[in-house]
């Protein structure tokens, strides 16, 4: 029981980098501007805020490096394709591969630093209950936080004006522009702040994940990430709960060890890239669905 606590704690752990990258892009899209570059800002942001932590000492410098590093990014593919208009599917495939190449690049004198030794992040008392202490209150500050961002993401988008505005420019920029709002400034606003929160994923996996830095650590993070948009068809609840379920699926090495089952580690390795895949054929197969909660000018340039 203590093995499945701790399994528990290392899900939600996961989950954690899944969805704040996630969520991130979900306000990409919910503004109607589709980022493939996901992958690049997360490597950028987890070298940053890995050499900022080795320098100060301090994780929440390093989060904030790492959203420093990710909404610039993010800022520099807005202005390409929001202000000069170019295809946002190529400029979020280059971003992604510049990301790659400049973080392997500027990491080079990090690969054997050492992060300083962690304090415990225990909450009192709360920690010590059987079973559910170890699970759930002896995590990172930042797995709260991304529980409250959760909740604030979902008042903001369906319970605010401007979250209303956001995804009336996500929907229909044409009227939002006719109502008088700066469709372009909204979107590079969606597109910066997604970014950011990128950015704090990538730092999460550097600092507290895995905390060490290795050329192309993020291992395809980035792209489920994008998947996870798709699997919970735009919906911020789902997308958390494909975000948890993913978590899950990338610890099945440490289950199956838990439970006695010997499997090759590739194949472990591999199952939550071939569930992303199967998922994502299912949902693409209802096609009533998809329709229904597609973003309607995701992917397209706005002219005025």
């Amino acid at each position: 029981m203590e093995s499945y606590a701790l399994l528990v704690a290392a899900t939600l752990n996961a989950g954690t980098v899944l969805a704040l990258a996630a969520l991130g892009l979900l306000i990409n899209e919910k503004a109607g501007v589709l980022n493939l570059g996901a992958e690049g800002m997360m490597l950028c942001a987890a070298i940053a805020g890995f050499a900022a932590v080795i320098h100060t000492g301090n994780d929440w410098i390093g989060f904030a490096a790492g959203m420093g590093a990710g909404a610039i990014l993010a800022a520099i593919f807005g202005g390409l394709v929001i202000w000069l208009g170019t295809n946002q599917y190529a400029t979020g495939l280059a971003l992604s591969l510049f990301g790659v190449g400049f973080s392997a690049f500027a990491g080079i004198g990090y690969v054997q630093e050492k992060l300083p030794e962690r304090a415990s992040h225990a909450i009192p008392y709360l920690s010590d209950i059987p079973l559910v202490g170890p699970a759930f209150f002896r995590q990172h500050p930042l797995v709260y936080v991304t529980i409250a961002l959760v909740l604030g993401l979902i008042w903001f988008l369906y319970r605010s004006r401007p979250g209303l505005v956001l995804r009336s420019v996500g929907e229909s920029p044409e009227s939002a522009h006719a109502l008088g709002y700066p469709v372009r400034r909204i979107r590079l606003l969606a597109v910066v702040v997604g970014g950011a929160l990128c950015g704090l994923s990538g730092a999460y996996i550097s600092v507290v994940y895995t905390p060490l830095w290795v050329e192309g650590m993020v291992a395809g993070k980035g792209w489920i990430a994008l998947a996870l948009v798709v699997f919970g068809t735009w919906q911020t609840g789902r997308v958390v709960f494909g975000a948890l379920l993913f978590g899950a699926l990338s610890l099945g090495e440490l289950a199956a060890q838990a439970a006695g089952i010997g499997l090759p580690s590739q194949v472990l390795a591999s199952i939550p890239y071939a569930v992303t895949i199967l998922m994502l054929a299912v949902i693409s197969s209802n096609r009533r669905r998809m329709r229904l909660n597609t973003i309607a000018s995701l992917g397209q340039p706005f002219e005025r």
